[in-house]
């Protein structure tokens, strides 16, 4: 793995990037990506308030049940869009650009349109957050946004990507290490999947139950296939650093990336879906081989590491590591879920949205709180400032994630054994999974916290950082004047 080395040691110098050639490269993406990280942060805490006034109104109706905009039925698509394309999007492609410059031993091409991109982007993730909050929501989930919105995210990531293809072209290092394999793939997937799914929704919109289909096979391959790429990327990145050795096996992490693409895609469509059997039977067949994406990650990284990264002191690995924990669990779940026996007793019950956090919150935010706070502090030049109030953060989001999913999960199992005894009336179900959503509305408190926390732990880096180049700015025009 080709990357600048910083406090954490590596067995292998002569991978390692030059000092000069690593403070180069940081200089080249420290504009762009800080931007990304930005407004990542910025739409984190929107998205973590909305959840939260969301899972206050299923125990209490009445709370702020006399403006329309923060209705359950606005304030929930709005909760998971901010998270999807506000903060995990910009995030991904801020730890993707600087991942591919740091590997890459080049610097980051197109900066100031990755810039410009960055900006368009907030500006499309606003106009449809706005949208669906003002009642036009299409209805499709993680497809919510207007078509003003999604043709600003379009044109945004062009964008973007374009930034982080011409620098991987731009690479001084002869062949591509493994994250590379990954980020590239993810580079190219959304794009695929976003127009398809948008085009075939919102602007040529097909009929009847293809719709459904449509929609069921973007939000799995945005939540699995697209987040997967990227968090298993940036965890091949760091990993080998945390261990200060090489990837254990470069060539599981190939075949772990083969069947992350070619099975990962197919899982999505349930069950209980009125389409022809064998659909439902396809994907449940992806959702259990990607089963073997976790083992085969937790097999690498368990030989690369030798312990595990949650019990390290730093706050990254921690965070890294918790995230791959997560990611097996939500890899698991789908897994079970999509089985035919089971579905029967968790479809259309609390489960299947705590599936959707565990992987949306638990596995792809966890890595990328862990990558940022691994980044941010070589792109400032503030190493080692944050750490207290980083691991302040990582127990604010671990029991955040947990409250917010343990208690869904076992409440839609609950309601959903209660829903197959036909004899139980409905409200005596409704009622039974009270407590399990008052539960979860702690975790999407510890959720916000830690999401007020990042905010502030990265404004007060960039915010030192601004203090830095404008007193080097003024060290050197006085150095000038007194020259003259």
């Amino acid at each position: 793995m080709s990357a600048c080395p910083t406090t954490l040691p590596t067995s292998r110098p002569t991978e390692a990037c030059p000092a000069a050639d690593c403070a180069d490269v940081n200089a080249s993406c420290r504009l762009p990506v800080l931007t990304l990280f930005a407004g990542a942060a910025f739409w984190l805490v929107v998205g973590a308030g909305f959840a939260l006034i969301a899972s206050i109104k299923f125990h209490a109706p009445g709370f702020l049940a006399d403006f329309a905009p923060l209705t359950y039925g606005r304030v929930h698509p709005a909760h998971l869009n901010a998270l999807a394309y506000g903060f995990a999007v910009q995030a991904g492609l801020g730890v993707t650009l600087w991942i591919l410059a740091q590997t890459s031993k080049a610097r980051l091409a197109l900066p100031g349109g990755v810039f410009i991109g960055a900006l368009l982007w907030n500006l499309g993730v606003l106009v449809g957050v706005g949208s669906v909050l003002g009642g036009g929501s299409t209805g499709f989930e993680f497809l919510e946004f207007s078509q003003a919105g999604s043709v600003s995210l379009f044109f945004a990531y062009l964008l973007l990507a374009l930034s982080g293809v011409l620098t991987f072209a731009n690479r001084t290092v002869p062949s591509a290490c493994v994250s590379q394999w990954y980020l590239l793939a993810a580079l190219f997937w959304f794009p695929w999947i976003y127009t398809t799914a948008t085009a075939l929704i919102g602007c040529v919109p097909v009929r009847g139950v293809t719709l459904a289909v449509i929609a069921w096979w973007f939000a799995n391959n945005f939540l699995f296939v697209w987040l997967g790429l990227i968090g298993l990327g940036t965890i091949f990145f760091l990993v080998p650093k945390f261990a200060g050795r090489s990837l254990h096996s470069r060539q599981l992490a190939l075949l772990t990336f083969a069947i992350l693409l070619g099975f990962g895609a197919w899982a999505g469509i349930p069950a209980s879906a009125p389409v022809p059997a064998w659909l439902p039977a396809l994907s449940a067949m992806g959702a259990f081989l990607s089963l073997v994406v976790v083992i085969a990650v937790a097999f690498n990284l368990k030989q690369t590491v030798g312990k595990y990264l949650c019990t390290r002191s730093e706050p990254s690995p921690k965070f890294i590591g918790a995230s791959v924990w997560f990611l097996m669990l939500f890899t698991l779940g789908n897994a079970t879920t999509a089985c035919a026996a089971v579905a029967a007793t968790t479809g259309f019950t609390w489960l299947t949205p705590a599936l959707t956090q565990l992987g949306l919150c638990g596995f792809f935010a966890t890595a990328m709180f862990g990558a940022v706070y691994y980044i941010a502090p070589q792109l400032t030049a503030a190493e080692g400032c944050c750490a207290r109030p980083a691991k302040i953060h990582f127990w604010l989001n671990l029991p955040g994630v947990l409250f917010l999913v343990g208690p869904l999960a076992v409440g839609g199992i609950k309601q959903g054994l209660a829903l197959s005894h036909t004899a139980t009336p409905f409200a005596d179900v409704t009622k039974a999974t009270l407590p399990f959503l008052r539960a979860s509305t702690m975790g999407d408190l510890f959720l916000l916290l830690g999401a007020l926390l990042f905010s502030v732990n990265l404004g007060r880096l960039i915010c030192g950082c601004i203090k830095k180049c404008c007193g080097a700015a003024g060290c050197c025009r006085t150095k000038s004047e007194v020259a003259s």
